[in-house]
């Protein structure tokens, strides 16, 4: 009797396995930074997993959740971002470390350089703060999204989004509150044959002036150059200018060069390293 149970209980555990997917992802980079501030150049690395569970019920609705665990070259390790979402019939809903419907629509250019100058072309958006609630609603060539920071938070921000994406272009529309600051942000973004340009405009009440950001990304082969300029709508202003070369297997090889030109000084960054995805 008890081998029947035990035998019972095995082939109804491996039931419910077969009807939920876990998977495991991850990526790494390594390679060395100039920062002219300061002088020094440094070694960079980083390591990335991403865990993704995903399930449907008997009814179609499809659940699932994503951990993402970091650990720095210089030893340190960070609990990674997580999410936690309910979906069906283009309806999701996740909760956890979301950045915002703007955020999540609008996002941003392109930036260059192997990763820890990535970020220096970003306009950056209200919605940073985490354990927040994100809707997203897809229709054809049409994807709706609002989210709203954690409501214990101070001047939690609300946000809504759309937009409209096809093979050859997107664009799409932001709007964030936070109560004491706004922002409405605009990206556009086309392909002609080899080349991939985008622009973004935003209007942020923080900030004297309105911000935008181009760039452009030229694909040949193996090779793709991206170069970008950004104006933060306030005295900085920065450009830069990358190379990726794609090894093949998930690994490229990325350099960048960025000037920023902040009221008037002129400061440099620059990286190469290596990039890898499995």
């Amino acid at each position: 009797m008890k081998k029947i149970l035990l035998a019972t209980s095995m082939l109804a555990a491996t039931t419910g396995f077969a009807a939920a997917e876990v998977t495991t992802s991850g990526s790494a980079r390594m390679g060395v930074v100039y920062d002219s501030l300061s002088g020094d150049t440094v070694f960079s690395s980083r390591v990335r997993v991403v865990f993704n569970m995903v399930g449907t019920t008997d009814g179609g609705l499809e659940f699932g959740a994503s951990v993402r665990a970091d650990q720095s070259g210089q030893g340190g390790t960070n609990n990674g971002d997580s999410t936690v979402y309910v979906a069906a019939n283009g309806f999701k809903l996740t909760m956890g470390d979301v950045g915002g419907a703007a955020d999540a629509l609008v996002g941003q250019t392109s930036g260059v350089g192997y990763g820890p100058n990535d970020g220096l072309h970003e306009i950056g958006f209200i919605g940073t703060t985490k354990t927040a609630v994100y809707a997203e609603y897809t229709t054809g060539a049409l994807t709706f999204g609002i989210s709203s920071g954690q409501t214990t938070a101070v001047n939690s921000e609300v946000s809504v989004a759309v937009k409209y994406s096809t093979d050859a272009f997107s664009v799409a529309l932001g709007y964030e509150d936070a109560g004491t600051r706004d922002m409405l942000s605009v990206l556009g973004s086309t392909t002609f044959g080899a080349v991939t340009v985008k622009a973004k405009i935003v209007d942020d009440s923080a900030n004297p002036d309105m911000a935008f950001s181009l760039s452009a990304d030229y694909a040949a082969g193996a090779t793709t150059v991206t170069g970008f300029y950004t104006d933060f709508g306030t005295t900085t202003t920065h450009i830069g200018l990358g190379v990726a070369y794609d090894l093949g297997g998930g690994a490229s090889v990325k350099g960048a060069i960025v000037q920023q030109d902040l009221a008037g000084v002129k400061n440099e960054f620059a990286d190469l390293g290596i990039v890898m995805s499995f």
